[in-house]
């Protein structure tokens, strides 16, 4: 019997390390794991139950034995019920793993939704070779929207680029016009297949060398070189889904990106069940379990006070998770001053790394529940960037806003990041004017917003007080837009003669009179700013500012 458990058990490693480096587990990925666990009893009870069989048939098994305590029950039936104790123990551990397993597919499953619905907000994604016209069709609306006169929108629906114009449309409100239908019966499905075909190509130069890394990787190898499906759409839900390159992580990226992940309750859940199912076995052969309890509650009570730090640790990190108060990635303000992104969350410390990559900061989890902690990331999508500057008492205000909205409205534009995604929030991506897919400068904004904003601040001992506020994206957007915004600024200022005053407190000797001639030399250039791009919102009442 020792002879064949340990067969069963070379035999099971031998079949997973086969399953590993089958392509069926890098496509299926959760059957394949399903499958792993499954031919574990598989193997037990069919060994098991052959024994069992040969023990009633007494060939394994004399009549004349006895064991302390069941002397009133046949050796075939107490060796039976070892063998039925073992089958239990064996189908109890498999069924806690299979159902972690079948609830994380569920979950995936969620998210693979949640991926469709971003790739419908987005019209396509950049490596769809345009399947969202192949799946949808756009219908334009039966009156003319606003922001659209009625001679230029019957034009627009003339051609096809006017009406590929009208679909990437947006309204001074940030709304889309029209609407779409479907052109197939399942355009989930559709999608779906299409990311599986994107998968098998990404998995294909993977083995064929066709990569980054110029050699065929090896499925199953250790350390991980392919990602699995799930962890392949996962990087790409991170990255904004853009094409992953093959060969495009180190070897273990996937592996070590998971190290110290805490575990989820799905993943205890497994211990709760075997738990539980040695508990029954412990009842079935007759044991009390009243007794057995009173016998270990001494010791559960030295451990819970031993452990209390610790369980408040675990429950505070379960606290975090469910009322996702924030999360791995997130930019985070601490109580104490601390400023920093979150890099690792577990149920006895959480890591805040510093912005600058200059610290980490080590903070028991439970100590975070009762802190005041602000998020810079969950739910806002817009954080402003302020640039504030001091102008000449010689400059006419007017021209001055004029020319500031006019650096605002340039880097609305010029603004980009490594991607050329535009890090100021718009109502209306600026690509959408050249008939290109919007960056996702215009979604998810849910309030009114008129920017750029120019505030006449103060009357400076030496300088007029102005501030330039534009909306970016992200909390560390804003500090890339407002170097830009200061050169563009710069130039501006060059351009039109607008000059940023010395902070002289001493008595000023200078020709004035001569300044202002040099100055109103270049007045209807400036004034001609202000015709073009206005002055703001200065001077149009009373509004509210944030």
């Amino acid at each position: 019997m020792i002879i064949g458990i340990i067969g069963i058990v070379i035999g099971y490693r031998k079949f997973s390390f086969w399953v590993g480096s089958q392509k069926f587990y890098y496509q299926r990925p959760h059957a394949s794991r399903f499958l792993r666990r499954a031919v574990l009893p598989v193997f037990a009870i069919v060994f098991i139950t052959v024994i069992n069989a040969h023990i009633q048939s007494g060939i394994l098994l004399g009549d004349n034995i006895a064991i302390a305590g069941y002397e009133e029950m046949p050796p075939q039936e107490i060796f039976a019920k070892i063998l039925n104790t073992f089958n239990i123990l064996v189908i109890g551990y498999t069924i806690s793993h299979l159902i972690p397993i079948s609830l994380n597919k569920r979950e995936k499953s969620e998210l693979e939704k949640e991926d469709f619905g971003a790739w419908y907000e987005m019209r396509g994604f950049v490596d769809d070779d345009d399947l969202f016209h192949k799946v949808y069709t756009w219908v334009p609306p039966k009156i003319t929207p606003e922001d659209i006169g009625e001679e230029e929108f019957q034009n627009l629906l003339k051609t096809k680029e006017g009406m590929s114009e009208l679909e990437q449309f947006r309204t001074a409100k940030g709304n889309p016009i029209g609407g779409y239908e479907k052109l197939v019966d399942d355009p989930f499905e559709e999608w779906k297949e299409s990311e599986r075909s994107k998968y098998e190509k990404y998995f294909q130069n993977c083995i064929t060398g066709n990569n980054q890394s110029g050699r065929k990787l090896k499925p199953g190898a250790k350390p991980d070189e392919i990602f699995p499906i799930d962890v392949w759409r996962e990087e790409k839900r991170v990255n904004g889904y853009e094409p992953l390159i093959p060969s495009s992580r180190p070897p273990g990226y996937a592996k070590k990106k998971r190290e110290g992940i805490p575990k989820s309750a799905k993943q205890i859940l497994p211990v709760g069940i075997f738990i539980a199912t040695i508990l029954g076995v412990v009842a079935w052969w007759g044991v009390d379990l009243i007794v057995l309890a009173t016998a270990t509650g001494g010791l559960a009570i030295g451990l819970g006070l031993a452990l209390q730090e610790t369980m408040q640790n675990y429950f505070a990190y379960i606290l975090i998770r469910k009322d996702k108060i924030f999360v791995e990635g997130e930019r985070i303000k601490l109580d104490t001053g601390y400023n920093g992104y979150v890099h690792k969350i577990t149920p006895r410390v959480t890591y805040i790394r510093d912005a600058l990559n200059e610290s980490i900061a080590i903070i028991p989890t439970r100590q975070l529940v009762n802190a005041q902690v602000i998020n810079y990331t969950q739910g806002v999508k817009m954080v402003p960037a302020i640039v504030e500057v001091g102008v000449s008492y010689l400059n006419d205000p007017k021209q001055v806003s004029a020319i500031l909205v006019k650096v605002g409205q340039r880097a609305m534009k010029e603004v980009v990041d490594g991607r050329d995604r535009h890090l100021i929030r718009q109502i209306r991506c600026p690509y959408l004017k050249h008939n290109q897919p919007s960056c996702g400068c215009d979604k998810d904004i849910h309030v009114d917003i008129n920017q750029p904003i120019v505030r006449f601040n103060n009357f400076n001992d030496s300088a007029l007080d102005f501030i330039l506020l534009v909306y970016v994206r992200d909390y560390g957007s804003q500090f890339k837009t407002k170097t830009d915004m200061r050169m563009i600024m710069y130039e501006e200022f060059k351009r039109y003669d607008i000059r940023i005053p010395w902070p002289i407190r001493t008595i000023y000797q200078g020709d004035e009179k001569r300044e202002q001639d040099e100055i109103e030399k270049l007045n209807k250039k400036r004034n001609d700013v202000i015709d073009e791009y206005g002055i703001g919102d200065i001077g149009r009442g009373s509004g509210e500012d944030e």
